[in-house]
């Protein structure tokens, strides 16, 4: 069984990977009509609530440097506009930014992934990994963390000393891109302050958010299988899933949903030839860069050495499209920076000033559905 892993440069970023086919071509004569683009149904982004908050059940840091083995970077001690794009300044000279997260899936980590996905737009930061480390957590905020995740393009690790458990496999759903090497698990979502007492009661509970749910992992491009796990493993169990279902119900490797949009995007900007080159390459990493799970103890950087090595002999980075090329997020391209402030913040100085941003009507949202811990089984950590 190989590791379930893609190098997150393969699809970061407007980077598709889907199977060898034709690229669709597109023309602008009279006598040929250009090709519609695949609409892509993510969920268009709430305005960002600002008011004051902090992480209540976990703990965050923010690096400019894919590389975790030099360490996670500095914490996220205040999620204010300013204190976060203080903390994020140092990224817009690698056009990289990796979020560390281990805790729970809250409203407060909701807020941390919209705000700091807002913040890197700000600054001109393209390349966004969040690399999660999660027991689970509340399921309305996975959701719209994922939300966040899928508006802002990025890319999502789960490292070999981490976990994604329950509400947080939602979150792998959204992630254009999923790097997946500790253990990804699901279980039945219950609501812990529920008033229900009998199992009709509960039932009406969860069909109530059934919709929802369904057309969240729908709108991303993952299997609706997933939600008959989240509501028929037992709550207390919890069930490790296979390489092959990750990969089955649209949770591992590049996002379905964005991979054709994607492929006609590199078509147009960067040519058929291009996509061939970086198809091959793809190949030739997961044949020579992935070992078997069973018999390796390889991690993100250890796969990413690989890659880096071998890409070079597809003629990667490309010197006409070097942001689209496998890998990109690893040379640290630098993109345009456009700037905003929310209200409420103190501009800066005239040299670093920014356009003030609209002011969220919206109040702030409670978590209604949470996980409990999930007792030990063989396969988690």
């Amino acid at each position: 069984m190989l590791r379930r892993l893609l190098v997150p440069a393969l699809c970061l970023m407007s980077l598709g990977c889907s199977p060898q086919g034709d690229v669709a071509q597109t023309s602008a004569s009279a006598d040929q009509p250009v090709v519609s683009e695949p609409q892509v149904q993510r969920k268009p982004q709430a305005q960002i609530d600002w008011s004051p908050t902090r992480l209540e059940a976990g703990d965050a840091w923010v690096d400019c440097s894919a590389d975790y083995r030099e360490g996670d970077g500095k914490p996220v001690l205040s999620l204010a506009y300013l204190d976060l794009r203080n903390g994020m300044q140092d990224c817009r000279a690698t056009g990289l930014i990796r979020l560390r997260y281990k805790g729970k899936v809250t409203a407060s980590f909701a807020a941390l992934a919209e705000r700091v996905g807002k913040v890197a737009g700000d600054l001109g930061i393209g390349k966004r990994i969040l690399d999660i480390d999660s027991g689970g957590g509340s399921v309305e905020s996975a959701m719209r963390a994922g939300d966040a995740v899928g508006e802002n393009d990025w890319t999502i690790w789960v490292r070999g000393d981490s976990v994604c458990h329950s509400a947080c496999v939602l979150l792998l759903a959204a992630g254009d891109m999923r790097v997946i090497v500790g253990p990804v698990g699901v279980h039945r979502m219950i609501r812990v302050k529920s008033a229900a007492t009998s199992r009709k009661e509960l039932g009406e509970e969860l069909r109530r958010l059934s919709d929802e749910l369904r057309n969240y992992l729908e709108r991303n491009g993952a299997s609706i299988e997933v939600y008959d796990l989240m509501t028929t493993v037992p709550n207390r169990t919890l069930r490790i899933l296979t390489d092959e279902e990750l990969e089955k119900f649209g949770l591992s490797g590049a996002n379905a949903v964005e991979d054709d949009l994607d492929r006609i995007r590199l078509a147009r900007r960067c040519g058929t030839t291009f996509l061939r080159r970086r198809d091959d390459f793809r190949r030739a990493y997961e044949a020579q860069c992935m070992q078997p799970a069973e018999t390796s103890d390889q991690d993100v950087a250890e796969i990413n050495t690989c890659g880096l090595a071998l890409r070079k002999q597809y003629g990667f980075p490309d010197p006409a499209c070097p942001i689209e090329s496998p890998m990109a997020e690893l040379d640290g391209a630098v993109l345009s920076m456009p700037v905003s402030v929310p209200p409420g913040e103190v501009s800066q100085p005239a040299s670093e000033a920014h356009e003030a941003a609209d002011e969220n009507e919206n109040g702030p949202r409670d978590d209604k559905v949470a996980d409990e811990e999930a007792a030990p089984v063989s396969g988690a950590p």
